[in-house]
């Protein structure tokens, strides 16, 4: 843990932490193809986004229906790291046992929403392809909206939120073509984003468009676990 507090966002409540070029840029390339190359059948595709859910999807959105691990492909080049930072050392399986992957195209999002207490509160997520920025709202806000923090999520990065960045706060990811208005005083984690990043901003008076499909990975650890498989064997 002592190494991820170099990378705390000191300006948000407890905690959030942003790594930039968390993988490599062979990795991501890795990552990319295997979930494109997935059968159909594995995606869910809703309204303004389509998904994967590895090992599998939660059963009555609260447990998860199997013992399998996240597959290899996926697990690899992240889970390790992970669990090397600390994260998820209090957590009921001690590494995560989830991950959703969610595929938008520009001009995608998604609205305003919280986790919940189905999993530990902690969550790890890894973008590829291209960045974003995802939107922090207060619970308390009621019907009106109102964003309190925003954190622009490169490629290759791992953000992590846990504690009341995790249960007091909702995140969002806004369907619009353009993020604008970044700068220092906007983005919370502008201390961590890369030399390139600051440049394109500053070339393009504060706006950066979404130009290509963004991959989020997100791992969780679900805390309630039942094999169905054996119990139905045992039928």
């Amino acid at each position: 843990m002592r190494y991820l507090e170099t990378y705390r966002l000191v300006g948000l409540p407890d905690r959030a932490y942003y790594i930039p070029d968390f993988i490599s840029e062979e990795e991501e390339q890795s990552l990319i193809e295997k979930i494109q190359s997935a059968p159909s059948a594995r995606w869910t595709v809703l309204t303004r986004r389509r998904l994967q859910a590895w090992p599998t999807h939660l059963l009555q959105g609260s447990i998860l229906p199997t013992t399998d691990a996240i597959p290899n492909w996926l697990a690899d080049s992240i889970i390790p790291r992970t669990i090397d930072l600390g994260i998820w050392s209090a957590s009921p399986h001690g590494r995560a046992n989830h991950c959703l992957i969610n595929e938008y195209e520009p001009g995608q999002g998604i609205m305003p929403h919280e986790d919940g207490d189905v999993y530990y509160p902690m969550v790890a997520t890894v973008s590829l392809n291209d960045g974003i920025i995802l939107d922090v709202y207060g619970k308390s806000d009621d019907r009106k909206r109102t964003v309190k923090y925003r954190i622009y999520q490169e490629p290759r990065s791992l953000l992590v939120t846990t504690d009341e960045m995790y249960t007091k706060y909702l995140h969002g990811i806004q369907e619009i073509l353009i993020d604008k208005d970044l700068s220092s005083d906007t983005v919370s984690n502008w201390q961590f984003l890369s030399k390139e990043t600051k440049e394109s901003i500053a070339m393009n008076g504060g706006l950066l468009k979404r130009r290509a499909k963004r991959i989020s990975l997100t791992f969780r650890d679900v805390k309630k676990i039942r094999n169905l498989s054996k119990l139905l064997q045992a039928k």
